[in-house]
């Protein structure tokens, strides 16, 4: 197996079986806390032991979107703003 294979497979959730990548990539699609990623792939709603390791993943800037909702904006609602001015 390559190495680049091989990071995609680091879980981050065990109970669910969700990968650092995986996690990523939520954020990048607007996920910005852990209870968004549990939103989007049930990560840290089952044991609980992988949330430290989610917010850590989010805390090193994952979450391109992170300072909107450190200033308080509703970062899904962005996207969707986003897209609505697409069509």
């Amino acid at each position: 197996m390559s190495p680049a294979r091989e990071v995609n497979r680091v879980y981050v959730c065990n109970c669910f079986g969700v990968t650092e990548a995986q996690v990523k990539k939520h954020a990048a699609d607007g996920a910005c806390t852990p209870r968004q990623i549990a939103s989007a792939c049930k990560a840290g709603t089952d044991c609980g032991s992988c949330v430290r390791r989610i917010q850590a993943l989010l805390g090193r800037g994952a979450c391109p979107r992170r300072d909107l909702a450190d200033q308080g904006e509703p970062v899904l609602a962005a996207l969707d703003t986003g897209l609505d001015e697409a069509a």
